[in-house]
């Protein structure tokens, strides 16, 4: 095999196919490294609601002040940890990405405080929420910029309910792309008809932290390799916990900059309401899966049943960590030969891709593709029966029949009754007699890449 020195890097590529990094031995599905997410208050006042459990993150507190509600945002750089092994410095509100919850009700007098310690101006738009045009925080046009240093006062009532959420309008590609974004949800201010048992907020992003590198890049604007659930990857990203047969609400807003067909396995979901508040009953849909576009919000309700199952973005590449992209296709290629010579120009190479990527887990778990420093294996988690090979947007939805009303404490594995877990029952491949298609008519093409003959073809 003849090729340049440059060739030999790029197919090099492959083989680090994202080793992208050691993922710790220690990290499992359990494992969060933020710690346990606060258990959301009682609501104050005897107020008809269940309050919001943001997964990995919290809700801002208030003071009551004269009958207004103060919440106070910091806009500040920050260090944040995508998964253990995998940090950045961000910018964000109080101290994470996203930013806080800010949890209030339908009629409320609100008051928020902005402090702006980021090295440029910014500004907070409540997206979606119905208010004066001065309040409605875009720099430049309904208001002066917030400069470093500066603390500027928003303060309207909340006319509507529904699933909301914050971010700049101040160089707005920038800091969104470092994760200044929060979740803000307005409970109705009468009870609603179908209470629901639990209420989770989670807020879809995109970052480009290149390998090696340990700032987002905001300049990216397709090749993202960290796809995040409140700015964390799986397996870092909490369980949605439930008891059987409660009612649960989960509030997904996205402010990526791609769409995301959200899909959970185990149960028909109604999807509810949106920024838009609950949606009246006779407009709820059944739905396994329901696309969440770029600056939207879902809520989607669902009556939990047993098991641990899955819940994850649709889109197969969302589901990985730190995928190279522009690399080749070596499924299906012969690389006998080529592994050996590749490894005269990097030692420890180990050629990967023939047969699938399935072995790139075990690589990476047993230590032989460390890649660059600050990055993440694209293929994470272990469960009950081996690896589990996700990563970005997935988690699980652990319900028990067991599970205490209110306990968000992650119950482990499900223990499937006798006889409900699908098992082997022949190592033969040519086990049974399946019916069967043959190939398409005709003599059989020859499936072999050749080089192009660049020196017959008409250019331009």
């Amino acid at each position: 095999m003849n090729a340049t020195r440059r060739h030999w890097f790029r197919f090099a590529g492959l083989g680090a196919l994202a080793p992208m990094a050691l993922w710790r031995s220690q990290a499992t599905a359990q494992s969060t490294s933020a710690g346990p997410t606060a258990v959301p208050s009682a609501p104050a006042g005897n107020r008809p609601y269940t309050p919001v459990r943001t997964l990995n993150g919290w809700t801002l507190p208030h003071r009551m002040v004269n009958g207004v509600k103060e919440f106070h945002l910091v806009a500040e750089e920050i260090e944040h940890e995508f998964a253990p092994g995998c940090r950045a410095k961000c910018w964000g509100y109080n101290g994470t990405t996203p930013g806080p919850t800010i949890e209030a009700v339908e009629g409320d007098r609100i008051r928020i405080f902005v402090t702006n310690c980021l090295p440029e101006h910014t500004s907070v738009h409540w997206h979606g929420l119905l208010l004066p045009s001065g309040m409605d925080g875009v720099g430049g046009l309904s208001q002066p910029h917030i400069q470093p240093g500066e603390t500027y006062v928003y303060e309207f009532t909340l006319r509507q309910h529904g699933t909301h959420m914050y971010h700049p309008h101040a160089d707005e590609m920038v800091q969104m792309a470092v994760g200044m974004m929060g979740m803000f949800i307005i409970h109705p201010k009468s009870a609603e008809a179908h209470p629901v048992d639990r209420d989770y907020a989670l807020l879809l992003h995109n970052w480009a932290l290149h390998p090696g590198t340990y700032r987002p890049d905001p300049s990216v604007m397709v090749d993202f390799d960290l796809w995040t659930m409140n700015s964390k990857v799986f397996p870092a990203i909490e369980p949605l916990v439930a008891r059987s047969g409660e009612r649960v609400r989960v509030r997904i807003g996205n402010l990526s900059m791609w769409n995301h067909p959200i899909h959970m396995h185990g149960v028909q979901y109604q999807v509810t309401g949106s920024d838009g508040g609950r949606w009246p009953q006779r407009l709820w849909r059944p739905e396994t899966t329901e696309i969440v576009g770029v600056g939207q919000a879902r809520d989607i309700e669902f009556i939990a049943v047993p098991g641990d199952w899955a819940f994850h973005c649709h889109m197969s590449h969302h589901t990985m960590n730190a995928m190279g992209h522009e690399v080749p296709n070596t499924l299906g290629v012969d690389q006998s030969g080529v592994e050996a010579e590749i490894r005269r120009l990097l030692p420890g190479y180990m050629a990967m891709g023939e047969g699938g990527m399935a072995e790139h887990q075990e690589h990476t778990d047993s230590g032989h593709m460390r890649g660059p420093p600050n990055t993440l294996p694209m293929m994470m988690g272990k469960g009950p029966f081996g690896n589990l090979e996700m990563g970005g947007m997935f988690t699980v939805v652990k319900t028990r029949d067991d599970q205490a009303p209110g306990d968000y404490s992650d119950s482990g594995w499900f223990a499937n009754p006798p006889g409900t877990v699908a098992h082997r029952v022949s190592s033969d491949p040519n086990f049974g007699s399946p019916t069967r298609r043959g190939p398409p008519a005709g003599p059989p093409a020859e499936l072999e890449a050749k080089p192009a003959d660049h020196a017959g073809m008409k250019h331009g």
